[in-house]
């Protein structure tokens, strides 16, 4: 007699051992979630590192997140404002004409990626001193709520003539420059510019822009240069 065809092809052997694995895995993983307890204070700490690792903020009100409601997430610094160069350029030209207009010398300079206000520093600071004068303050703090408009990074730079000075303050031109700058840097904070953004260096009498053999070149060499990174 013949013998009758299957119909059906059996499985093969290793798949019933491959299935009753993954049914043990699958159980094993079930009981240890069952065993499990989600603390919502670590809960909570998690969501608050991630949410500020993207730069936003999670308020959580007291008692925690209450069951079937939404935590709010606010991203206020996620996507920062963006700015155009003919915006920036823009913000520098009325800074400009304030400068011009309350009888400082000024003058803009444009260097690649960067675009510098330059200060003359007679109506600044008084000979020998990075106290800024009273007269000046309102000034910069105008320039500094300009400037806070655009949001950019800004380089405070000090520069000084070729004469040698030597006070018990100033042993020489460099710490001078840099008392000036980081004089300038401090009007910028206290009148609310991001201090993440901000940087201040003294040059001394190094990197002039006019010969330090006349008056009026020594002039022009004492300064204060506000370097704007403009925007990509």
């Amino acid at each position: 007699m013949r013998k009758k065809k299957q119909e059906c092809k059996s499985f093969p052997a290793w798949l019933t051992s491959f299935g009753d694995l993954m049914s043990l895995l699958l159980t094993f993983f079930i009981l240890l979630y069952s065993m499990s307890t989600i603390s919502l204070e670590k809960f909570n700490q998690v969501i608050k590192g991630l949410t500020s690792a993207f730069g936003g903020e999670v308020i959580f009100k007291e008692g925690g997140i209450p069951g079937g409601k939404k935590a709010g997430v606010n991203f206020p610094k996620m996507y920062p404002k963006m700015r155009t160069r003919e915006e920036v350029e823009k913000q520098i030209a009325e800074i400009h004409k304030l400068l011009q207009k309350n009888g400082m010398k000024a003058s803009v300079a444009k260097y690649g990626t960067e675009i510098k206000i330059r200060i003359n520093t007679s109506k600044l600071f008084p000979p020998g001193s990075a106290e800024p004068y009273k007269s000046a303050i309102p000034i910069i703090k105008e320039m500094c709520e300009k400037l806070k408009a655009v949001e950019l990074p800004l380089r405070i730079e000090g520069y000084t003539d070729n004469v040698p000075i030597r006070t018990k303050l100033y042993p020489s031109n460099w710490e001078l420059s840099a008392a000036r700058a980081t004089a300038i840097l401090r009007l910028f904070i206290k009148c609310g510019y991001d201090p993440k953004l901000l940087s201040a260096a003294g040059y001394g009498p190094t990197h002039p822009i006019a010969p330090n053999n006349t008056p009026q070149g020594r002039e022009k060499n004492r300064r204060i240069e506000i370097a704007v990174e403009l925007p990509q």
